[in-house]
């Protein structure tokens, strides 16, 4: 199954597009929430719109969806 929580995929479309994603949650109409490293705050997205990887990540460990989304850890 594609659309998974935790799923790493790419954006197509949007202001992100090109950017890494993960998905934080699915919603009931066929959308999803996902995070970016452009913007940090829930999104709601269509499915249609991503393009999955074959990675999938714990969105609650802070420090693996930080690596996922390629951003640098503050020290």
């Amino acid at each position: 199954m594609l659309v998974q929580v935790g799923r790493i995929c790419i954006k197509k479309y949007g202001r992100d597009a090109g950017r890494r994603a993960v998905i934080t949650g699915v919603l009931d109409d066929g959308f999803v929430k996902v995070v970016t490293a452009m913007r940090q705050k829930e999104r709601r997205c269509n499915p249609r719109h991503l393009e999955f990887l074959n990675e999938v990540v714990d969105v609650k460990n802070r420090e693996q969806l930080n690596k996922a989304l390629e951003l640098e850890e503050k020290a």
